[in-house]
């Protein structure tokens, strides 16, 4: 003889219940078993090696002590010389006026006749 429905329903929730499982009768897909699964944040955090300070770093820490960055004097270096020959970013345009957009009007639109 079959058992009822609503008594496997039932002892499914006990079994649920007992062993700290969620109860899914329709057996959807909720997510449960990712949810479930330890954090990989902190292990991985912890496997890669922390970064050592910089020179920009000791800076930003001591704004008032006087430091110098080899590397970024000499990009600085290098883009005066490139600005020196023309061959430098142009300049941004501040205002509405000095960009080359907005220089031409538009025209109207043209009525078509049929």
């Amino acid at each position: 003889m079959a058992v009822a429905r609503s008594r496997i329903l039932d002892l499914l929730k006990v079994q649920c219940r007992i062993f700290s499982m969620t109860y899914n009768p329709e057996r959807l897909r909720t997510g449960n078993k990712i949810l479930r699964e330890r954090l990989k944040g902190p292990s991985m955090a912890a496997y890669y090696p922390r970064k050592p300070p910089t020179i920009r770093h000791l800076q930003a820490l001591y704004p008032d002590l006087e430091t110098w960055d080899d590397d970024e004097e000499d990009r600085i270096e290098a883009l005066t010389l490139i600005k020196a020959r023309g061959k430098g970013a142009p300049k941004k345009k501040r205002t509405r006026a000095e960009s080359k957009k907005f220089k031409f009007k538009k025209k109207p639109p043209t009525k078509v006749v049929k």
